[in-house]
């Protein structure tokens, strides 16, 4: 029995979605989540010592991973990026696979910079580290494994 032919993504937002689609808003709500909850105190401990950007904030996501204010915004962003390119299969596929690769860079910023220095602008502790690597693995798997097949334009 032959298989029914798929029309080549085209780019145009589908009404049914793809399994890349699916996993690019669950990342995208994931970020968005994970990004509000950094400005929740409780949820966030050190809350007080919240600061814009830079080593100095002490305060922990979830009691582990080093944030800041400029941080908890990047995760919104990343949350809204993930939901709007998850509007295509290709916006969807681009998501993950460019996401992962800027997890992968931030993992390696992570390694590098010395975290009681200015160089951690961000802030990355050692959680961090692991979980932007976690990230970058699964976001690139992800995009590689289930965007095969898309037509690239």
């Amino acid at each position: 029995m032959s298989r029914p032919h798929q029309p080549p993504d085209t780019g145009a937002v589908t009404s049914r979605r793809t399994p890349v689609q699916l996993v690019s808003m669950v990342y995208g709500v994931v970020f968005l989540l994970v990004g509000a909850l950094g400005f929740v105190p409780g949820v966030t401990t050190g809350f007080d010592t919240l600061t814009f950007a830079g080593h100095e904030s002490s305060a922990l996501l979830l009691g582990v991973f080093a944030v800041s204010v400029l941080h908890n915004l990047v995760h919104l962003l990343f949350g809204v990026a993930g939901l709007v390119l998850a509007r295509t299969p290709a916006g969807a596929r681009g998501f993950l696979i460019g996401g992962g690769v800027i997890y992968l860079v931030l993992w390696l910023y992570g390694l590098f910079i010395d975290h009681g220095s200015s160089a951690n602008f961000v802030p990355v502790n050692a959680a961090d580290n692991w979980l932007h690597l976690g990230l970058a693995v699964t976001m690139i798997a992800f995009g590689l494994a289930l965007g095969r097949g898309l037509r690239r334009a």
